[in-house]
């Protein structure tokens, strides 16, 4: 297929990002409050630019830094499009945390996650996390060809019934072949959230992130779907190295838009008629490496010219592949009910919610208690949109569907409890 021909600006105007940092202990989730953090830039440590304290909800204001000029990230082949920064992260009765490599791109706001190990259950004085390149900027191997679609029917293969969004996935940190690399139980959504940050770039038009996030999503749900790696004696479900899947990098930041994007459509997939298994989708950058599957450059081209996620999917993977929805999301208590719950809502489900409003409130007091008596009023309104703050969520009071699954999520860490999907 033809490739797109990205067209180059001209001005380079020095850009300007955002960074917001959230702190929580590595067991429980809970928010560390006066935590001390300082920003340098990477490479020159002795210079603090910011010092920041977290809130009761463990996070920090969101700062502005200096970026590269926007451009860099809207042309291959251009200099490095975002800077680097390094964290340095103390609390009383944790190990210290240092970030180096933090990327701050212009116009979009980084976020960056820590967790900290209380002082007497750490083996390790310190924990230093070094987040390399990303992907369109650096030195990457390409990705070894597979077909979209694996076979079924061998003899002793194990394969799920159906398509189910897992509460985890284990991420092998290396070749399949490395037994030195190790292993990282990870989040499904937070993996997303992580790949997509590292194979393309936030500032890219809303429709390209949108349809490169399917295609990382599908990629994903047909290694878990197929078990691809446990069929060949592996215990894992997916690996870090771009050669045999796509790039996940412990300890990186994501991005809020990519935040907000990946809770919106994280059950979607992307499916052929009559094939019962997620499309195994590939993708390269386009331009230093070509491929069968999505260009991410020329996605990031066609969202330019208007084209909307399914068009550019089209694009790229021909008219038949269409976006599909898992029947099932694991670790949560129970499913979205299929509608909003906002004010003059009642029954069950906003009990539910009410009650776990509550237990979450525990570790984050910036969200009011309520009475939980299954009436969706005001205060229950309130405390919905305190929460949607804390956790990047459109402030609207209403319990939708990412902020349904959001609430589910964030009780389940809290309360350390899940039901097997």
């Amino acid at each position: 297929m033809e490739e797109p021909i990205l067209r180059s600006t001209q001005s380079e105007n020095p850009g300007l990002g955002m960074l917001q940092i959230n702190v929580t202990a590595n067991v429980g989730l809970i928010p560390i409050q006066n935590a001390n953090i300082t920003i340098s830039y990477t490479g020159e440590p002795d210079s603090t630019l910011e010092t920041l304290t977290t809130d009761s909800s463990g996070q920090t204001d969101t700062v502005s830094l200096s970026a590269p000029p926007l451009e860099y990230s809207l042309t291959p082949n251009s200099p490095m499009p975002y800077a680097e920064y390094t964290l340095n992260i103390t609390a009383p009765g944790y190990e210290p945390v240092t970030v180096s490599g933090v990327e701050v791109l212009p116009d979009v706001t980084a976020v960056q996650n820590i967790e900290m190990i209380p002082t007497e259950i750490s083996q390790e004085p310190e924990e230093t996390i070094v987040i390399p390149d990303h992907t369109l900027y650096g030195d990457y191997p390409p990705k070894i060809p597979e077909d979209e679609i694996k076979p079924m029917d061998e003899s002793g293969e194990i394969v799920l019934s159906r398509v189910v969004i897992p509460e985890y996935v284990i991420v092998h940190d290396g070749v399949p072949s490395d037994y030195t690399a190790s292993n990282y139980y990870v989040r499904y959504r937070d993996y997303i959230k992580n790949v997509v940050s590292s194979e393309i770039y936030a500032t890219w038009p809303e429709s390209a992130i949108y349809a490169n996030t399917l295609a990382i999503m599908s990629f994903t749900l047909n290694r878990v779907y197929t078990e691809w790696y446990r069929n060949k004696g592996y215990n894992f479900t997916i690996t870090s190295s771009t050669a045999y899947d796509q790039k996940w990098i412990r300890g990186r930041n994501i991005y809020s838009n990519v935040d907000r994007l990946v809770d919106s459509i994280f059950a979607n997939y992307l499916s052929r008629p009559g094939v019962r298994q997620p499309i195994f989708t590939s993708y390269c950058d386009g331009r230093n490496v070509t491929c069968d599957g999505l260009s991410q450059w020329g996605s990031k081209y066609l969202g330019d010219e208007g084209y909307t996620p399914i068009e550019i999917i089209r694009y790229y993977y021909g008219s038949d592949m269409y976006i599909n929805t898992a029947v099932a999301v694991s670790g949560v208590p129970s499913s979205w009910p299929g509608y909003n719950l906002n004010v003059g809502s009642s029954g069950d489900k906003v009990l539910q919610i009410q009650q776990q409003l509550n237990r979450i409130a525990q570790n984050y007091p910036a969200i009011p208690r309520i009475t939980a008596d299954g009436i969706y009023g005001n205060n229950t309104a309130n405390a919905v949109r305190a929460f949607q703050r804390i956790f990047n969520l459109p402030q609207s009071g209403i319990v939708d569907y990412p902020t349904w699954y959001k609430i589910s999520e964030i009780y389940v860490g809290v309360s350390r409890i899940s039901e097997p999907g």
